[in-house]
């Protein structure tokens, strides 16, 4: 039984405004696996008081960018010492399959490592050349830390959205306010643990977990400069509209429906066999998951009877197993939203492949949901629009390569995609083409050192390299 009794507040633990405890459930078998204190809208309050006298302070935001980078390093190797007890906690907490969490460890040192090359090279102040001739202006550009950073992150993939967030803004000399989900409340508080050995100043830094109408008090709270939200399109509008009317800054990472499209030249075998990863990471619950497969109609059956096999051939279980693929929705309300889409495209027509509402003997105790495909789907059905978070798949056919792009396209969202073919130039031709933020080609990994985030209702704003470092930094021109 792991217990926090205490919250992080500016960089030390601290008791809170309300002792009592949330039990938290494993996903698996619903047994309570520890308890944490919850933060409430006064602790909110003493750690935005805390980060303002911070910043103004100056002590981190004027040390100079290279011994904020050293600071953060020790960090990233603190979490790299720890990264087994980091994916263990994770898979207990989430019901993330142990394969995807040990594997999430490198991807959060290729994300550090990317953010800390960014800030090494950075542009933190240049001169520009004369604006014309005979002048003897000179425009100097500086990149200074906004402020204050509320940054509020879901329970998906908590380590990998809160250093998304935390790395950049600390970087940029920023203070900081993680706001992470209750469900979370054990991994954030190793995350916390961690952040405290590596030694920050005294208020730069508090990871406070916390439930939506706390949450809404610090998006809200007059002394935050800038909010950063990973997290539904949903709450994203409501957050977007607190802060226009604040005039905060913000960026926004948001949800996701995006298509894997397969070309007709497209090695079906491999291009299933990537989507393995690339549409069921994580039990389906990733934001930027291929889910809806687009399929050219003369190989449509082709691709349905791969996919098939694929899901059917894939082990749902503990988590803890090593053979495990896909474990449990986090929450039992998540898991019984999953099994209504499925009985929904049931009854929009859809053709139920393999999976489907029921629930495989010897898991009920859990969490757990039948990954589930479905063929003969309308881009126009509910299950091939909204955001399902969940091991279901949806098989698009298309005629043409243009009337793929226009079903690719035909979302309100805009955060990923992919491409398969046997001719790369190809297939960069057609991501070229495609309204989405991030595209990736023939199953390649997503990269740390360009710009991640959405176009349309996925998101404003990106993280990642040196682009989502600068949305922690506002211009200040001095001319001389």
């Amino acid at each position: 039984m792991i217990t926090y009794d205490r919250l992080f507040i500016g960089g030390s633990w601290a008791e809170p405004s309300d002792p009592e405890p949330l039990d938290i459930a494993a996903p698996h078998d619903r047994s309570v696996i520890g308890r944490a204190t919850q933060a409430r809208p006064a602790d909110i309050d003493r750690a935005v008081t805390a980060a303002r006298a911070s910043f103004e302070a100056g002590e981190w935001r004027l040390t100079p960018p290279a011994e904020r980078i050293a600071v953060l390093r020790r960090f990233n190797a603190l979490r790299e010492k720890n990264a087994e007890r980091i994916a263990d906690l994770i898979s207990r907490e989430n019901g993330s399959a142990a394969w995807f969490t040990r594997a999430g460890q490198a991807g959060l040192t290729r994300q550090a490592h990317a953010y800390l090359t960014a800030a090494e090279t950075f542009a933190w102040e240049e001169t520009l050349p004369p604006s014309g001739p005979g002048t003897q202006v000179r425009s100097i550009v500086r990149r200074e830390p906004v402020g204050v950073v509320a940054a509020v992150i879901p329970w998906n993939s908590p380590f990998s959205s809160a250093t998304s967030k935390i790395l950049p803004a600390l970087l940029a000399g920023n203070s900081v306010i993680l706001k992470v989900s209750p469900e979370n409340s054990l991994s954030m508080g190793l995350l916390a643990d961690l952040l405290e050995e590596t030694g920050l100043p005294e208020g730069v830094i508090s990871v406070l977990p916390a439930d939506r109408e706390t949450s809404e008090h610090l998006i809200s709270h007059r002394e935050i400069d800038k909010i950063a939200f990973t997290g539904s399109t949903r709450a994203g509008r409501r957050i977007a509209a607190i802060a226009g009317e604040q005039l905060k800054r913000v960026s926004l990472e948001l949800g996701g429906k995006s298509a894997a499209l397969l070309l007709p030249d497209a090695d079906i075998g491999k291009a299933v066999a990537g989507l393995k990863f690339g549409s069921l990471l994580n039990n389906g619950e990733s934001c930027i998951a291929q889910t809806r497969i687009l399929a050219p109609r003369a190989r449509y059956e082709e691709v349905v009877a791969a996919l098939k096999e694929l899901v059917e051939s894939l082990k749902v279980g503990d988590p803890a197993d090593p053979d495990t693929f896909i474990g449990p929705m986090i929450r039992p309300d998540q898991q019984q939203r999953v099994r209504d889409y499925i009985r929904l495209g049931i009854e929009e027509g859809a053709r139920l492949v393999t999976g489907g509402p029921g629930i495989s003997e010897g898991l009920e105790n859990g969490n757990y949901v039948t990954p589930t495909v479905f063929a003969d789907v309308d881009n126009s059905m509910r299950i091939a629009q909204e955001e399902i978070f969940g091991p279901v798949l949806v098989v698009i056919p298309y005629d043409t390569e243009d009337d793929a792009v226009r079903i690719a396209d035909d979302s309100e969202y805009g955060l990923s995609g992919g491409v398969w073919s046997a001719d790369r130039e190809h297939a960069l031709a057609v991501a070229r083409r495609l309204r989405t933020g991030t595209v990736t080609v023939n199953g390649a990994s997503v990269a740390f050192d360009g710009p991640f985030g959405g176009f349309k209702a996925s998101g404003i704003g990106r993280e990642y390299g040196a682009v989502g470092l600068g949305t922690y930094t506002e211009y200040k021109t001095i001319t001389v």
